[in-house]
């Protein structure tokens, strides 16, 4: 049998990498640009450095700063309406991985009919993206979902009203700018969510059946850099280097994650589209109880040796306990995180809906071991 293996964009890396990244963008010839982004963002001001350089190089900015944490698809619409008003010819993301999954999004509505959901990835609908899509810089200013090196998109849609994947392969920027100095200003329970969604990446990757050992050998490595340096992120926030390593590591985990991902995530697109929890929280909040009923199930040697090889990274970093979900406990507690899903705003009487929500996802088709929706619940349930 012959395998396909996919590595992802050109990436600019440390500091300096936002000047660069917007002389090589002039570079081509464009001229006006849409910049994607949020409010929270445009508030801590970290926009101006990249308008101030654009316009450096000749570049002019039209501001879209409408999107939501959970990005829903009427944000979308009015991105995509901006930048054809204002004939733009390139769409620059700077934000986390809500803003750059935006940008992707919009980049198919700029030259695509709506709904979003007739691109439901799950249907099949990259097929129906025909049209050429604008090219997309990325610039990510948290270190989560790696979306700077992704070829999909998660958006809240209209009709479906459930996080939808959207896929295609021209959907990857044409280049990502990791430029720690970014990400200083980042508060620490943002800090420490986002690097959880990073680490679930890569162990879910790592976890997943498919075969794709170059992923396999970045999700360990980016699991190790995690352990070593999201911990003084969270507790020194201005220390560059540290920064940076957590930058490359959130880009290693969507880089692995192409191999696949698991139930965590299909479990926590539910909570997100529901309670607009922030995706990294709501990672963090299941994990513990999702790794325990892997270690619960009925296990291959190799499956199990999977587990082990994870948990002797955090043992290696000084943080290793007897169980790799004992593990990941004390250490996303070390990082804040009150575990409780009750302590967050959910209801007990929305777990049976979650775990039906959280089944129809894709992603937990990935999962180290099959779940029912029946599992998922179980799980929902002990983590309440």
């Amino acid at each position: 049998m012959v395998t396909t293996f996919n590595f992802p964009t050109l990436i600019l890396y440390g500091v300096g990498a936002l000047e660069q990244g917007c002389q090589q963008l002039a570079a081509t010839g464009m001229k006006k640009v849409l910049v994607v982004t949020d409010q929270n963002l445009v508030k801590l001001g970290l926009h101006h450095q990249l308008v101030k350089s654009l316009n450096g190089y000749g570049v002019t900015s039209t501001i879209f700063d409408q999107v939501r944490p959970n990005p829903h698809e009427d944000d979308i619409i009015q991105g995509a309406k901006l930048y054809c008003q204002q004939k733009c010819e390139l769409l620059v993301a700077i934000g986390g991985g809500a803003v750059i999954d935006s940008a992707k999004a919009i980049a198919i509505l700029v030259n695509h009919d709506g709904p979003l959901s007739l691109y439901d990835d799950v249907k099949g609908g990259d097929k129906l993206i025909t049209g050429e899509l604008p090219e997309i810089i990325a610039i990510p200013t948290t270190a989560g979902t790696g979306s700077e090196v992704g070829r999909s998109a998660v958006i809240i849609t209209i009709d479906q009203g459930v996080k939808t994947i959207l896929f295609h392969p021209n959907l990857l920027p044409t280049f990502a700018l990791l430029d720690p100095n970014l990400t200083i200003k980042l508060p620490p329970p943002i800090t420490a969510a986002s690097g959880v969604d990073a680490l679930i990446h890569a162990i879910e990757a790592y976890f997943s059946p498919n075969f794709h050992p170059m992923a396999d050998g970045i999700a360990l490595e980016g699991i190790r850099l995690i352990v070593e340096n999201l911990p003084t992120c969270y507790q020194r926030g201005e220390d560059l280097e540290a920064r940076g390593k957590m930058l490359l590591a959130a880009t290693m985990g969507a880089t692995a994650f192409q191999k696949g991902l698991g139930m965590i995530h299909s479990m926590a697109h539910a909570l997100s589209a529901y309670y607009d929890m922030h995706h990294g929280l709501a990672c963090a909040l299941l994990t513990p109880c999702a790794i325990s009923f892997l270690e619960q199930s009925t296990l291959t040697d190799q499956q199990q040796k999977k587990l082990e090889t994870i948990n002797t990274l955090f043992v290696n970093g000084g943080t290793g306990l007897s169980t790799l979900s004992a593990t990941l406990e004390k250490f996303i507690q070390d990082l804040g995180a009150s575990f409780g899903l009750h302590h967050h705003g959910v209801q007990a009487d929305d777990l049976a809906v979650l775990a039906k929500v959280a089944y129809a996802d894709p992603c937990h088709q990935a999962n180290l071991v099959p779940v029912t929706e029946d599992d998922l619940l179980t799980v929902f349930k002990k983590a309440f």
